[in-house]
């Protein structure tokens, strides 16, 4: 199963809150909404978060075989 976890924990390194991707970034609030619960989303959006937030797909996304 893909975990989000790495993504809230580069929020929190980089200091940065979902109110400033959403109102400041322009990223959906339902796409976070998506991300808490372990839901799908896009390629593009994982593309558009990494450029965001200046990092790797790996600070965003993991596979975790445990779940």
């Amino acid at each position: 199963m893909i975990s989000y976890k790495p993504f809230f924990n580069t929020l929190l390194k980089q200091n940065i809150t979902e109110y400033h991707l959403i109102y400041k970034e322009g990223i959906s609030a339902n796409t976070l909404f998506r991300m808490h619960k372990g839901l799908p989303i896009t390629t593009k959006t994982i593309d558009t978060l990494c450029y965001i937030l200046n990092c790797k797909v790996s600070d965003i996304i993991e596979h975790d075989k445990t779940q």
